[in-house]
């Protein structure tokens, strides 16, 4: 049996694209995303396809070479992890707010000024 290093995670489950990028396996997480397309990483002994394959406590990653085992840990936050984090949340609120923008802009009916002063001044009269 090979040894390998023991890596901790703070969230479980953890996505195998993220774990790599945490674990600086590879140089960031479009890299990681290619070598799991291209089926260059093992999770317990398998080729995995997934890039979101959902990684948890116990699990066995082996890439070019390197192989870790994930333990849970939810007091330990490392830097790396933490902007991972809120970048992501970042991009997700600014997705929200670009759609629910969208859908009100959309939703306003168009009418011509013209014929609303003209409506409003006939009912005056």
């Amino acid at each position: 049996m090979s040894e390998h290093s023991i890596i901790d995670i703070c969230v479980e489950p953890i996505e195998l694209y993220k774990l790599l990028k945490i674990a600086n396996m590879v140089g960031g997480g479009g890299e990681a995303k290619t070598m799991i397309s291209e089926g260059n990483v093992l999770v317990n002994n398998k080729v995995e396809v997934q890039k979101r394959k959902k990684i948890r406590q116990g699990d066995i990653i082996e890439y070019n070479g390197t192989t870790i085992k994930v333990a849970y840990n939810p007091t330990k936050k490392s830097a790396e992890f933490i902007s991972t984090v809120v970048s992501a949340t970042n991009k997700s609120k600014h997705k929200k707010r670009a759609k629910s923008k969208a859908s009100v802009s959309s939703s306003k009916s168009v009418t011509d000024p013209s014929i609303e002063r003209s409506k409003r001044k006939s009912s005056s009269d």
